[in-house]
């Protein structure tokens, strides 16, 4: 081809030969259900945490971090839960409730820190899946996004011509 044709062929364009009306579709459909995604994400880390705030729970001094804090967060319910153990099997001498004896004194406590952790390990799950939807509705947004651009860009169509 000649430099002639070339600049004849970069100039012309022309809409897409097929319908892009779906693909617009599809890309508004995943903006909203990013913005859907990001709001329960949202609201389900706020109402997570204000139950774990209405139990006014406190870290104790000596939790690996966190101490004196209120347990509001996946942090500090991590390491609620992770000291709960840590004092539960101290007063068990290192036994779990199932190596206890069924008519031990000590198997109701550590029943209750067994439900306490797993209390607290949920909160944590909660957190995570609320982040995870949270995540998912961003790039929902940014794929819905790229989908509209592309679909609203205009096509260049490169003829040939006899030489």
């Amino acid at each position: 081809m000649t430099e002639d044709t070339i600049a004849r062929l970069e100039g012309s364009v022309e809409p897409p030969a097929r319908k892009l009306g779906g693909v617009k579709a599809v890309g508004v459909l995943g903006i909203l259900a990013g913005i859907v995604l990001i709001v329960v994400g949202v609201v389900v880390w706020i109402m997570v945490s204000s139950q774990l705030q209405a139990e006014r729970i406190t870290v104790p001094d000596d939790a690996m971090a966190f101490q004196g804090q209120t347990v509001a967060g996946p942090f500090t319910a991590y390491v609620q839960a992770d000291i709960i153990q840590h004092h539960a099997l101290e007063a068990s001498g290192g036994r779990t409730y199932a190596e206890l004896d069924q008519d031990d004194p000590l198997r109701a406590t550590m029943m209750n820190a067994s439900f306490l952790r797993a209390s607290l390990f949920t909160s944590v799950v909660s957190f995570g899946v609320a982040a995870f939807a949270i995540g998912i509705g961003i790039l929902s947004i940014m794929f819905g996004w790229a989908l509209q651009r592309l679909a609203s860009a205009p096509v260049v169509v490169r003829r040939a011509t006899a030489v």
